[in-house]
């Protein structure tokens, strides 16, 4: 998909469609984590507030969505990919500035180099008790990425191509927070296996973008 199309054809699309919200979401939840999707669920948790950025750029004038490996350490997130962005600090005036700040801070691209376009549905996350919020940004030109060395173990491009591209959703056998090992849906990106709330998040951008294409 040319980014060329992607902005002047499909955005101005995407901006007008009905988000699918759970219906996309579930399409890509491990069994377990179903019944946490809904918001009668999580409100009653108490969950923190949470954002990621959705950033959308040409590379080589492919329209592409950058994602990030996380180290390997004693968490529940331990070496999953992910969205750059996190939790939300008092200083954020809104999840938009969290979004924006987490993205500077963990792959060095400044604010002022993204244009949002729009936010996402919200999707909660039981083992951490987060409730992030997913924003589509938009980068004009061929980004520089500065990975932050303590959080990012490496960068990883998906082109919106292979992200509407049946072929690369597979069933993996992980462990997870719901179980010892189960059977759970994933996206295969370049050999690297992204499940879980990114891939529900994904799920998400991946059905409005078939809507409109």
């Amino acid at each position: 998909m040319l980014f060329s199309d992607f902005t002047n054809i499909y955005l101005p699309k995407i901006k007008n469609q009905v988000l699918p919200g759970l219906n996309a979401h579930v399409l890509m939840a491990p069994e377990g984590r179903r019944p946490s999707l809904t918001p009668e669920y999580y409100t009653a948790q108490n969950p923190r507030a949470s954002a990621v950025m959705m950033l959308v750029y040409p590379r080589q004038e492919e329209a592409t969505l950058v994602l990030t490996q996380r180290h390997t350490y004693a968490g529940v997130h331990s070496a999953q990919v992910s969205f750059p962005g996190g939790k939300a600090e008092v200083t954020d005036a809104t999840l938009t500035h969290t979004a924006l700040r987490e993205t500077f801070e963990e792959v060095g691209i400044k604010p002022e180099e993204i244009t949002i376009v729009q936010g996402f549905t919200p999707l909660y996350i039981p083992p951490s008790n987060f409730l992030v919020s997913p924003f589509l940004g938009v980068m004009e030109y061929e980004p520089e990425f500065i990975p932050a060395e303590a959080e990012v173990a490496e960068i990883i491009e998906l082109p919106l191509s292979l992200l509407v591209d049946d072929s690369i959703v597979q069933s993996v056998s992980l462990e997870t927070s719901y179980a010892p090992l189960s059977k759970v849906p994933a996206f295969n990106v370049h050999g690297k296996i992204v499940w879980g709330a990114t891939a529900m998040m994904l799920s998400e951008l991946k059905e409005v973008l078939k809507k409109v294409l």
